[in-house]
């Protein structure tokens, strides 16, 4: 039997007449103009949203060879500044904004090698939901010659230097010692740090929110166990092999930026619980398609699982006969935190391609390494370039790249902001709708805060710092969130400020999602969901 097409229609009415023969009839011309109605009005609100100015760092313009800039996969001279015409192709197809003309940018790789560019137009993809990227706007990235890139660049050293240290180590360790030592003395370094100002092993190579600090370094959401419907997962990983790092030499690194692949995979290392920085480079290198998603679905999934009190704002807290589902429910959140991550990803992309350009961490390594070796005389903020992190990363390798945790280096898009962070900021906020955030996370059924062990690590241990009770649900989002951008961070492929940013890009698009949604509820006394933002301020959506 053939499906009778434009067959279903909807009514505005609570009620439907029913016809002799059991048929239902509604009056659907109402309900598609209350439909179109709704659309008009969200849309019109959404122009009443200022269209911001896109101000960039000016390195564009103050760098003739377009060193400050990202240039990966274009071609490069011996010692990686880029062809200045294929770079000026790449700006020209950033003014015209089409396929066309991004298929004129020269790239240099060759045949089944060739590394292509990562979905510019993307930048410029519309959407029917949530405010427009081009209505969203960040700060200029650092200038390539600023002490502030320098010192996040000390900061990103010492990061691949204590790859593989254990986390509950931080305190003990003296690569974590040396490196909380250096950065305390960096004026120019905006992370973490504790009452006195000071760099400590609690605040090494932390996140921004007050949260982040607080308790074991990874968020109890990339350790606890829960059921994937019939699937009952461990929370252990399949790591990458301690000591094996990429790009460390000219000739790779050169081959890199050029994006003359292919590049060979990482060694394996053994089955484990996350504890260290390495680990977690491997969990948003295998990430499905890059998609983030992965790591908000399994935390809801849990705190669904647990029972885990919703946000007050849920209008279904306060019924005593109905119970959410499509709206206000489970599948409705999960759902949700496609539709958030979708949308910051494209405003991420704007940002990245038509608006920064940002260079990676790894080509401000190689302005470091020829520097250093007098191939070139970049004028770099002094921090980077006296830096103990450098010096130790130059006894192990005898050169100055950063060295990075895959072998191919960054992906083949712009640095800022930190999609990964863009993503995460986006699907962190999702949670925060459906959660009551405010909840002390060891109150939930299997709550007990754990850290992965020292001994493999193949086994979860109670956490006993005396903070434990300070850890809520809200918290441990952040953190999530944190660890995503961070271990991007730790992979030597983004900068703290690609992070940061990028988590408040993500959930400032997310707000907008939520508040586009609100306008569609009908009958269920939605009041707006309360949510503490990233920087501690409070909203109800």
């Amino acid at each position: 039997m053939a499906l009778a097409s434009s067959a279903v229609s909807f009514g505005s009415s609570a009620e439907a007449n029913q016809g002799p023969t059991g048929s239902v009839s509604t009056n659907g011309v109402e309900r598609v103009l209350d439909s179109y109605q709704n659309r008009v009005q969200a849309a019109r609100a959404e122009t009443n949203i200022p269209v911001p100015a896109q101000t960039t760092n000016g390195d564009e313009q103050s760098y003739p060879s377009f060193i400050g800039n990202f240039s990966k996969g274009l071609p490069h001279n011996s010692i990686g500044e880029v062809n200045a015409s294929a770079y000026r192709a790449l700006l020209n197809a950033a003014s015209q904004g089409t396929a066309a003309a991004f298929e004129q940018v020269p790239l240099g790789g060759r045949g089944p090698n060739l590394v292509k560019l990562v979905n510019p137009l993307a930048g410029v993809a519309f959407d029917l939901e949530g405010t427009d990227s081009h209505q969203l706007a960040i700060p200029p990235f650092p200038s390539v010659a600023s002490q502030q890139l320098a010192d996040q660049a000390v900061e990103l050293y010492w990061m691949a230097l204590c790859r593989d240290v254990n986390f509950i180590d931080y305190g003990s360790h003296p690569l974590t010692q040396l490196a909380a030592q250096e950065l305390t003395n960096l004026t120019g370094f905006d992370g973490p740090r504790d009452k006195t100002g000071a760099v400590t092993p609690q605040t090494l190579f932390r996140g921004f929110t007050a949260d982040d600090v607080i308790g074991p370094y990874v968020s109890q959401f990339l350790l606890k166990p829960f059921n994937y419907g019939p699937y009952a997962m461990s929370g252990m990983i399949g790591t990458y092999a301690a000591g094996t790092d990429y790009l460390t030499n000219q000739t790779s690194w050169l081959a890199a930026q050029n994006g003359q692949g292919p590049f060979a995979p990482n060694a394996a290392g053994p089955v484990r619980f996350i504890s260290t920085g390495r680990d977690l480079t491997v969990y948003v290198h295998t990430d499905p398609s890059a998609g983030l998603l992965i790591s908000f679905y399994n935390a809801g999934i849990w705190l669904f699982e647990q029972g885990a009190p919703l946000n007050p704002g849920n209008p279904y807290t306060k019924y005593n006969t109905q119970t959410g589902f499509a709206t206000f429910g489970i599948p409705h959140f999960l759902g949700l935190l496609g539709e958030a991550k979708q949308r910051a990803c494209k405003a991420a992309w704007y940002a990245k391609w038509f608006v920064h350009r940002a260079l990676r961490p790894e080509a401000y390594g190689g302005l470091v390494h020829m520097t250093a070796t007098k191939q070139a005389g970049y004028r770099l903020q002094g921090d980077i370039l006296n830096s103990a992190a450098l010096a130790n990363v130059y006894a192990n390798n005898r050169t100055y790249f950063l060295p990075q945790a895959f072998p191919e280096g960054c992906p083949q898009h712009p640095s800022y902001p930190q999609g990964h962070a863009s993503m995460a900021g986006a699907c962190a906020t999702i949670l925060k709708a459906a959660f009551d955030g405010r909840v002390q996370f060891n109150d939930l059924e299997n709550g007990a805060i754990v850290t992965a062990s020292d001994d493999g690590p193949s086994s979860l241990v109670d956490y006993t710092g005396s903070d434990a009770n300070d850890i809520t649900v809200n918290g441990e989002i952040n953190k999530l969130a944190s660890n995503i951008g961070q271990a991007r961070d730790f992979a030597g492929i983004h900068w703290r400020s690609d992070y940061e940013w990028g988590l408040q890009l993500g959930e400032a698009v997310a707000i907008s999602v939520l508040r586009d949604q609100s306008n569609n509820y009908v009958g269920e006394d939605f009041a707006g969901f309360t949510i503490k933002k990233f920087d501690g301020t409070m909203i109800t959506v």
